[in-house]
């Protein structure tokens, strides 16, 4: 396994690889981490695996100070899985040049995350936008807890490089919460609420009927869930996978939920 600290060393190590898969994370690897990588080596010539908590997606600047870090565990998990490279960038290796234009979302994809979140998808876009032209990869692999992200990321390198991006499936552990880099900040009284509240959800999701209104629903289940777990609910919708246009059809379309809870924020879609 070789690590590439800086965009030198990683443009001379890949400059003749083709078929490259990519794996971008912020570190924390756990075994969310671990699926899409495994995914990708199975799928690809060469896998590079990127750590780097990028701060312009973080909205809230104690919560990028207090993001979970730990590179040697890290390094050992990857080492492990014999990935080929692993690319650990500084700020300004990845911020090197300014934008003549600065990445703007659409009014239509201001929802969900984006509208409580604002200026973290800009973020996201922008430095996978210059993760890809730096690495090139044939494919990334991105988890389907975060839709959104992997949604509007999708949409966004697609039309700018032949790359493909690969959605994966949640990984959960056996109390069917999405694992996150987040839960280790969560007590086991927290992370116990959590496993019911998804496990209500999934068994709410079962009792939906198009004959009602859906998303009207949740958002009155969305009170009584608060007031139930004693958590902050954000956002509690339906939407459509193709498009995320709320939706009022089970076909092709999740519940997505946005919670406080110890002051965590959770993601998760169902």
């Amino acid at each position: 396994m070789k690590i590439l600290l800086n965009s030198t060393k990683l443009k001379k190590e890949l400059k003749k690889i083709e078929g490259l898969g990519h794996v971008p994370t912020m570190g924390s690897i756990h075994k969310g981490h671990e699926f899409l990588i495994l995914r990708s080596l199975k799928e690809c010539k060469k896998t590079i695996v990127s750590i780097f908590v990028n701060p312009t997606q973080f909205n809230n600047k104690d919560d990028f100070k207090s993001y979970p870090n730990n590179i040697k565990k890290d390094l050992n998990i990857l080492r492990k899985l014999k990935v080929d490279f692993v690319f650990i960038p500084k700020i300004n290796d990845i911020y090197k040049f300014k934008r003549k234009r600065k990445i703007k979302l659409k009014k239509k994809d201001i929802i969900l995350c984006a509208k409580f979140r604002k200026g973290h998808f800009e973020g996201v876009l922008d430095v996978m936008d210059r993760l890809v032209n730096m690495i090139n990869p044939k494919k990334i692999y991105m988890g389907q807890k975060d839709y959104q992200q992997y949604y509007l990321v999708k949409k966004f390198l697609e039309k700018k490089y032949s790359t493909q991006t690969i959605k994966c499936k949640t990984i959960r552990n056996n109390q069917s919460v999405a694992l996150s880099s987040r839960n280790i900040k969560l007590t086991t009284d927290s992370l116990f609420k959590t496993s019911m509240l998804i496990k209500d959800l999934k068994k709410l999701k079962k009792t939906l009927s198009q004959s009602i209104n859906i998303n009207r629903y949740l958002k009155k289940k969305s009170e009584e869930l608060m007031q139930n777990y004693g958590i902050k609910i954000e956002y509690l919708e339906f939407r459509n996978l193709k498009d995320l246009k709320k939706s009022d059809t089970k076909k092709n379309s999740k519940i997505f939920i946005a919670f406080y809870i110890d002051e965590v924020r959770l993601i998760d879609n169902l």
